[in-house]
C-alpha cells in the first residue's frame, strides 16, 4: 500500500499549466501550484502606480490565465494612485477594497470560485534584471520564504514607496477594509500567519 501524503500544494486551476510560467509581455508571473505554506503565489510588474490604467489588463490576464473569474481585488491605499471604486471587465465590475494597514508591495484576488491568490507587486522604475529575476523566482517555490527573503534573493532594493505600514503587532483583515465604512478592525496575528489573516 502506498501511503498517502497530505499535502497543502494543490494546482491554482485546471486551466492552469503544471509549468511554472513567466508571461514577459504581460510582466506577470503565476506560480502554477496554490500553497498555503508561500507568502505570494506569483509577482507583477506594472507600468505604473495608476491603478485605474493597469488593474484592467491585470484582472483580464489572471482570468484567462487561471480560468476564473475575478470578484475583488485589494490594495494598499498608499502605494497606488487613482484607485477605481470598480473596473470594468467581462460583463462584471470588479471591486476595488483598499487599506493601510498591510503590506503594500503585495495585490490579492478574491474570486467567485476557489483560494485567493497573492501577487508581489515588482514597483514599476525597477530595472529590468531585478524586475525579470523576481518574476521568475515568484513562478517557482517559495514556500518558507518572506516578501523580503524574495527581494533580497531578485536583488530587488526596497522602494520606500511600498515599505510595509504595520501596526505593531496587527493586520486588517478583508472585513476591515477602510473604503467600505465603519470602524478599521484588527486581528493579533503573527510574522507566520500574516497570508492566513491578512487580506486574501
Amino acid at each position: 500500500m502506498t501511503p498517502t501524503l497530505l499535502s497543502q500544494r494543490t494546482p491554482l486551476s485546471p486551466a492552469s499549466s503544471a509549468i511554472p510560467r513567466v508571461d514577459s509581455a504581460l510582466r506577470l508571473s503565476l506560480n502554477p501550484v496554490l500553497d498555503r505554506r508561500a507568502v505570494v503565489d506569483g509577482a507583477w510588474w506594472p507600468s505604473s502606480r495608476d491603478a485605474a490604467a493597469e488593474l484592467p489588463s491585470l484582472i483580464a490576464a489572471v482570468d484567462q490565465r487561471l480560468g476564473r473569474t475575478t470578484l475583488q481585488i485589494s490594495v494598499h491605499r498608499d502605494a497606488w494612485q487613482r484607485i477605481p471604486r470598480p473596473v470594468p471587465a467581462r460583463g462584471r465590475q470588479v471591486r476595488i477594497g483598499w487599506f493601510r494597514h498591510a503590506d503594500p508591495r503585495v495585490i490579492t484576488f478574491i474570486f467567485a470560485a476557489g483560494e485567493p491568490v497573492v501577487l508581489l507587486t515588482i514597483p514599476p522604475d525597477t530595472a529590468a534584471g531585478a524586475a525579470e529575476a523576481t518574476l521568475k523566482l515568484t513562478a517557482q517555490d517559495t514556500a518558507g520564504l518572506t516578501t523580503d527573503d524574495i527581494l533580497t534573493l531578485a536583488s530587488l532594493p526596497p522602494d520606500p514607496a511600498f515599505r510595509p505600514t504595520f501596526r505593531s503587532g496587527t493586520v486588517d483583515g478583508p472585513a476591515c477594509w477602510e473604503n467600505e465604512g465603519g470602524s478599521v478592525i484588527t486581528q493579533e496575528t503573527t510574522a507566520s500567519d500574516n497570508r492566513a489573516s491578512g487580506p486574501r
